[in-house]
Parts: structure tokens; C-alpha cells; sequence
């Protein structure tokens, strides 16, 4: 072979088309590509000089299989291992299967493995670029010069890899990419990293996966019974990043192994099932709390490395705690090191910005009709669940996926095939989703944040849905808040508003999610939504808590708001833990955690959530007095029944109870304890032989004003 001078100098210039076929050792001859060195020799049995053929390439014979280079400049001499005299890592398999967009553990062949090859160790570099006309690994390791290490085209998968050695776990990198013009793109981040800098760095960073040796077998082989439709799910919402600070350094968030410690325990204390963490995917701005991820399989290193969120998932678990995460797969930023333009073409994102840009978010959508952007998204939802053995996924903003005319006006979107403005794509990707994380996971749950009224998004797949375990219940939320915030006199002209829930409840298995949208962008916190005097704001806010815990549903409620937080949410800020020092606070925190208790405890308030023999009204209709009264039951179990008087008039009122004898009051939140009046029935009622609406049995109690009390036989 000989190397021809215009051949080397687009080797220096990195243009050559396929530099692999001329580095390295070919058919007796070595070239080595090493810009800035005054002389190469290659070392074996004996050692070569090779012959420079322009400025930083070399050439020269070789007769031995194997070799390693030296190289000097000025008075400066360093050995290495050539990164073009290793074969390829990927397989054939592995080209086929991500060509054909089918790769479930894509993670495994893409991003920066560090790895030992060919009895070398180093680092493993795979990135899906199929437009680009080269594409380089930089980093410190070769002073971020894209023309040191250009990895090699596998096929037609679109798919460059490169073997650099040398180089270790914590090494930071990005890609230098040439598009088909041959203009060079602003450095990327890699769409499959494990790790990165610390915003507003950029550069990704080698991570190994595997770290953690986690220790909750037991929970992951019991976790099925507690995630499915007739357990006690109680969810606590987290930001953790504005959760608690330690001010004595700075003001800093707490790491993941503090969390580990210190909001595990507090969950548990406080009773809840779950946690559900905002996006901690890798995301380049703070303020958008992590919902525009640049990297969709690294946890941020705002709190640690991936082994410490490992650690945290797993100390949670040891607690006997699921961690649900909050994904984002409906929208990326358009930071120029993410996804946007990869190659120098809308490779992840719609080409037409009425199908991919979103106008609210002035963000990017994936084009789930691609085969390898969708197997890109799937893949990353079997990762988190299986890696960081993750309990569910919380689908954000599946409403703006499902519609391709989401937020926008006539003109402004494109039709599906059929002329219809479902985006059938999204769908199928969805459905994918869903069978593979379920199918692949056991035990595990999916969560749609939906909208509308879209059918099917808790049934099978099979049977023509979604697939998902559990939908949040917004229209619940949005009923209830609207009649909590009014004055209760006007209360009676809105009765429908906390009934209308009940015709659809069972549609689909429900969670009621009181979650951080509620209490950002001007709407207020929860407890400045309550109306009246200040004491009256507690009550109706106590009240709230209690009709959720007994409504049909999951329950999920944000950090800060079980303890009535005043003001709203910041991500800039911890909660405004100080007021607890105020019995009222205290008070309201520990009626969720009795409302908690209670649910969990008590199958008749947590059985029949998403099962409609769990729930039947005994007076829904009382309009004029804001009383509210039904029934929780569960097979085999005491009923629970609730009345809720929404009013800031007491009353002594007749409910019909479904059995005779008598009736303990297992929860009132007119509670001294809560911070109420503490006036109620004394513990306990007797039900008398006296038919009242549906029931042969009722008894005359007391109703504290703008109260909910429960009751179950004794």
C-alpha cells in the first residue's frame, strides 16, 4: 500500500472518507496519524522510525502482527498504543439491531464503555450519526482535537465507534461532528452518556454502570403486590434539589447519599408508599426543573455519581419504599450540545416545525415514526428501570404527545395518514413502551400525566390501550381545587364539582395528583388557595387532605404541601421548613401522616381505588348544606364511611350507615392534634334501626364545621 500525499493531508485535515482503511497496520505497512510530533517509531521484537508523509502523519513498514507507538516532540517522548490497531467492538447483531431500531439494551452498545480490549484497557466510544461525514471523540485525553481519534462507520446503521485506550472512568468527552457539507457542528454531548459535568459545563463524562451492589432483592420480589391496583399507593413528589439545604455549606442541595438518609426517613415517617422524583436526568437548566433533559441516561451530578443515586434508590427499597421517576420523553431543549440537529439534520427531532417544535415549551419533539429515535426512547425506559432498578415511570406531558394539533391552531400542525389529528406514531411508541417496560420489569408501574379524555390509557395493550398502570386523575384535581377555593357560601352552586368525579372515576385506574404545578407560575400555594379567615384557610385545607385520602384513587401530593407551605414553590430555595415550628403546620403534618396511616391500614380506603365495588355514595345530593356523605368498602373488611361538611357551620346531621351497632370515628380533622377545635362525637356513634336514604341504619352525629370525619364499625 502506498499513501499517497493527498491522502495523508486529508488524514491531518480529517477529511479522509474512511480513515480506518489507511491507519493502522495494513498489508505490511504501518501509518500513524500523531499531529504535533517530530518523529514516530513503531516498537515490537524491534523498533521502526517511521517516515513522516506530511506534518503529523507517519508511514513505514512493518512485518510483526502486533505494535505500539513512541513519538517525540521537542524533548518530549511518550509511548501508546495506536487507537487504529484495534478491530471493531460492535457486531454484526448489533449493527442489524440497531439498524432495525430493535436493540431493548441499546445502552450497552452505545455511549462510553470502559472496557479492556484486545488485552488493553480503555474506553469504547459508539454514537448514532448516520449523516454526518465524520465524527470524532474529543476530550482532554487528546487536548479536544477532533482530528486525533475519528471513529470508524460500522455498515449502513449509521452507527461510528471508536476504541481509544488509555483512558479511564471520569474521563471528560464530547463529539466533534462533520455534516454531509462537510461544515463542522458545535461539539455534542452523547445522546447515550452515563454521565456528565456540572452545569453550565457541558461535556459528558465516562461513567461505569454496575458500581452499586444493591441489596433489595427482597423488595424488587414483593414489589408487585404493592404497586398493583388494589394496594395503598401514596406517592410524595420531590424536587430534590430544593428539598432541604445544608446551609452551613453554602446553601448547597443535599447529595444523594444525604438523601439516601435524610429524606428516606422522612417519607417513611410521614407514611407515604412512594417517591416520585422530578426529571433527574441530565438537564442544562435549572429552571426547568429538569423537563428539558440534554441526557436522557445520566442522573444529574448536581447530587452525585451514578453509584450514589443507585445507593439512593436502594436505601429507599431497604425502607421498604418505591422510587418512581418522572420521564420526559415528550420534548428535548434546543441547546446546541444536545440532540437538536445531531448531524447536522433533524436526526431526532421532525424536520416541519409544526410536528417538531413545541410552541409552549419553544422546545423539540422526537420523531417517534423513526425507528431508531423510538428504540433510542425505549431503550432509555428499560435502562432506568432496570440499571437503577427503578420501580415506575411517570410519563410527563402525554397529552402533547397522543395530539400532533396539541396547543396549536388550524394551519399550524400536520395530519396523520388518515387526516386525523392523533399522532399514531406516538401511540404505537407508547404502546411499545409500555409492553417492554412491563414485559421486562417485573413488578413495575407506568404513570401517565394525560389531559383529555383520550380512552384505553390504563388498559392492555392488548385490548387496544396504552398500556399504562395508572393515569393522573387532572380533571379530579381541577374539580376539586376550583370548589376548595371558593367561598363556601357559594359552595351549594357548585355541589357538582366534587360529585362529577365519581361518573368517571373508574374509567381508568386513577392516581389524584395534587402535584408541583399547582403551586408555581402564580397559582399560589396550597393553603393561600383556601379561602376565608386564617384559621378557616387551615380547616378547608385539612378537609381537602382528607376528602383525597378517602376518594377514590392513588394519592399523590408535593413536597412542602403536607406541612402547608405559605408561600409557593422556588426551585431556587429549600421548603420553608421553619414552619413547623408553628402548631398548625405541625398540626397539618401530622394529619397526612395519620391520613397515611389510616390508608394504608385500612383496606376499605384503598382496595376499591380503582375497583368500583369500593366506593358507593350515601348522600351526594345535599347541595345546600355542602355535606357529603359515602361509603369505602373492601371484600372481607369493615366499611369506612365519610362525611365531609364543607361549610364553616356545624351541624348535627343524620347519616345512614350500611350496618347496625356501633361506630368508631377513626379520623376527624377538626382534631386538637391537627390543629382544629376539637369538637366531634366523643370516639364513637350508634347506629340506630332507623332507615335514612338508601340504609336500613343511620345515627344522628356531629359536624364540625369545614371538617371530614370517618367512620367504621367497632
Amino acid at each position: 500500500m502506498t499513501l499517497s500525499r493527498d491522502e495523508a493531508e486529508a488524514l491531518i485535515e480529517a477529511h479522509h472518507p474512511d480513515p480506518f482503511s489507511v491507519l493502522g497496520l495494513h498489508d505490511g505497512k504501518i501509518v500513524a496519524l500523531v499531529p504535533g510530533a517530530d518523529e514516530v517509531w513503531a516498537l515490537g521484537k524491534k523498533d521502526v522510525a517511521l517516515e513522516p508523509v506530511v506534518p503529523g502523519v507517519f508511514a513505514g513498514n512493518w512485518s510483526e502482527e502486533t505494535y505500539y507507538l513512541r513519538a517525540r516532540r521537542d524533548q518530549t517522548t511518550w509511548d501508546f498504543d495506536d487507537p487504529y490497531s484495534f478491530a471493531p467492538v460492535l457486531g454484526p447483531i448489533d449493527e442489524y439491531l440497531i439498524g432495525e431500531g430493535t436493540h431493548k439494551r441499546l445502552w450497552e452498545k452505545l455511549g462510553a464503555h470502559a472496557i479492556t480490549h484486545q488485552g488493553v484497557e480503555g474506553v469504547h466510544f459508539a454514537v448514532w450519526a448516520p449523516n454526518a461525514r465524520r465524527v470524532s471523540v474529543v476530550g482532554e485525553f487528546n487536548f479536544w482535537d477532533g482530528r486525533r481519534h475519528q471513529l470508524r462507520r460500522i455498515g449502513a446503521s449509521g452507527v461510528w465507534e471508536i476504541f481509544v485506550p488509555g483512558i479511564h472512568e471520569g474521563a471528560l468527552y464530547k463529539y466533534e461532528l462533520l455534516d454531509a457539507e462537510g461544515t463542522v457542528l458545535p461539539l455534542k454531548a452523547d445522546p447515550v452518556g452515563f454521565g456528565a459535568e456540572h452545569p453550565p459545563a457541558q461535556a459528558s463524562v465516562v461513567r461505569k454502570l454496575g458500581l452499586h451492589r444493591f441489596g433489595d432483592s427482597a423488595w424488587c420480589q414483593t414489589r408487585a403486590e404493592a404497586q398493583e391496583r388494589h394496594a395503598p399507593i401514596s406517592v410524595y413528589e420531590v424536587h430534590l434539589g430544593s428539598w432541604m439545604r445544608i446551609w452551613d455549606d453554602g446553601g448547597r442541595p443535599l447529595s444523594y447519599h444525604e438523601l439516601a438518609e435524610k429524606l428516606v426517613d422522612y417519607v417513611c415517617d410521614m407514611g407515604f408508599t412512594h417517591i416520585e422524583l422530578l426529571p433527574i436526568t441530565e438537564h442544562p437548566f435549572d429552571g426547568s426543573w429538569g423537563y428539558q433533559p440534554i441526557g436522557l441516561y445520566a442522573p444529574t451530578i448536581r447530587h452525585g455519581r451514578p453509584e450514589e443515586f443507585a445507593e439512593f434508590v436502594d436505601a429507599a427499597h431497604r425502607k421498604g419504599l418505591g422510587v418512581i421517576l418522572d420521564w420526559v420523553p415528550g420534548h428535548f431543549p434546543t441547546d446546541d450540545h444536545g440532540l437538536r440537529h445531531f448531524d447536522g439534520t433533524a436526526l431526532y427531532e421532525h424536520a416541519d416545525p409544526k410536528e417538531g417544535f413545541h410552541q409552549d415549551w419553544n422546545t423539540l419533539i422526537y420523531n417517534y415514526g423513526r425507528r431508531e429515535v423510538s428504540n433510542y426512547l425505549l431503550a432509555n425506559a428499560l435502562f432506568w428501570l432496570e440499571e437503577y432498578h427503578l420501580d415506575g415511570l411517570r410519563v410527563d406531558a402525554v397529552a402533547s404527545m397522543l395530539y400532533r394539533d396539541y396547543s396549536r391552531s388550524a394551519g399550524e400542525w400536520v395530519p396523520n395518514k388518515y387526516g386525523g389529528r392523533e399522532n399514531l406514531e406516538a401511540i404505537e411508541f407508547l404502546q411499545n413502551m409500555n409492553a417492554a417496560s412491563y414485559g421486562g420489569a417485573e413488578g413495575i408501574m407506568t404513570v401517565a400525566e394525560e389531559s383529555t379524555a383520550y380512552p384505553g390509557v390504563t388498559q392492555p395493550v392488548h385490548e387496544g390501550g396504552l398500556g399504562f398502570g395508572y393515569k393522573w386523575n387532572m380533571g379530579w384535581m381541577n374539580d376539586s381545587l376550583r370548589y376548595f377555593a371558593r367561598d363556601p357560601l357559594y359552595r351549594k352552586f357548585h355541589h357538582n364539582e366534587l360529585t362529577f368525579a365519581s361518573s368517571y372515576v373508574y374509567s381508568e385506574n386513577f392516581i389524584l395528583p395534587i402535584s408541583h404545578d399547582e403551586v408555581v407560575h402564580g397559582k399560589g400555594s396550597m393553603l393561600g388557595k383556601m379561602p376565608g379567615s386564617e384559621p378557616e384557610k387551615y380547616a378547608n385545607l385539612r378537609a381537602f387532605y382528607a376528602f383525597q385520602w378517602a376518594h377514590p384513587g392513588k394519592k399523590l401530593l408535593f413536597m412542602g404541601q403536607e406541612f402547608g407551605q405559605w408561600s409557593e414553590w422556588s426551585h431556587e430555595r429549600e421548603l420553608d421548613w421553619y414552619l413547623l415550628n408553628d402548631p398548625r403546620h405541625e398540626g397539618l403534618r401530622a394529619l397526612v401522616r395519620d391520613l397515611n396511616r389510616l390508608y394504608r391500614d385500612t383496606p376499605a380506603l384503598h382496595w376499591g381505588d380503582c375497583d368500583p365495588q369500593g366506593f358507593e355514595w350515601i348522600a351526594a345530593n345535599d347541595s345546600e348544606a355542602s355535606v357529603f356523605i359515602f361509603e369505602r368498602r373492601a371484600p372481607g373488611s369493615d366499611p369506612v364511611v365519610v362525611v365531609a361538611n364543607l361549610t364553616p357551620v356545624e351541624r348535627s346531621y343524620r347519616i345512614g350507615l350500611p350496618q347496625s351497632g356501633e361506630w368508631c370515628e377513626i379520623l376527624n380533622t377538626d382534631s386538637e392534634f391537627y390543629g382544629g377545635g376539637n369538637r366531634g362525637n366523643l370516639g364513637a356513634i350508634a347506629a340506630e334501626d332507623h332507615a335514612h336514604g338508601r340504609c336500613a341504619h343511620s345515627a344522628e352525629v356531629y359536624l364540625p364545621p369545614l371538617s371530614v370525619v370517618m367512620f367504621t364499625p367497632a
